[in-house]
């Protein structure tokens, strides 16, 4: 009787174990996921509050499990240094592959920028956009070749910042990189 129930127990201790491994399995995924968001938070805000990153700067990261990769263009090389920094002293950061480019120094591309600027936040509706320590739309000067990249609230400003971008003498091309706010929800 008692081998019986030695093995009655066994196999209930056996169900019990597989069944707490079956639900922690589940319950590790969200969790794993939630530590991601909140990762990717704490990056996005070294990012966006170093002090030298203004409209002439892109920042963007991926993250894969504790390595952070850093992309985009910067004109100072101090806010590329200071970006890699910064989110290598994250917890849960281990490693930090920093692809930020910075660009060439030319009086060129700065004439450049600073005509792009005065272009696209000139014009009617996009004041808004240059509002606030962290503009929304920034303006990316490659010998004479300017990128948009950002946010947009819609289509219409994403058209107009382009157009003024194009207006701006001895510019080579534009890119518009820029994100429509209300389309970006929709793909999330």
């Amino acid at each position: 009787m008692n081998m019986i129930r030695n093995k009655f127990m066994a196999l209930i201790a056996a169900i019990a174990v597989m069944t707490g491994v079956v639900m922690a399995a589940p319950t590790g995924a969200p969790a794993q996921a939630r530590a991601q968001q909140q990762l990717a938070k704490q990056v996005r805000k070294e990012l966006v509050t170093l002090p030298w990153y203004g409209v002439f700067d892109n920042l963007a990261y991926k993250i894969e499990g504790d390595t952070v990769t850093l992309y985009g263009q910067v004109v100072r090389p101090s806010t590329r240094s200071d970006a890699e920094r910064r989110v290598s002293k994250l917890e849960g950061v281990d490693r930090v592959i920093n692809k930020i480019e910075v660009m060439p120094l030319s009086s060129f591309d700065d004439d450049i920028r600073a005509r792009t600027y005065r272009a696209v936040f000139g014009r009617y509706g996009l004041q808004r956009y240059a509002m606030g320590a962290n503009p929304s739309i920034h303006i990316i000067v490659r010998n004479g070749n300017v990128a948009l990249e950002g946010v947009v609230a819609n289509r219409m400003d994403k058209q107009l910042a382009y157009m003024a971008a194009r207006q701006v003498p001895y510019v080579f091309s534009v890119t518009n990189n820029l994100v429509v706010e209300s389309e970006n929800k929709r793909l999330s």
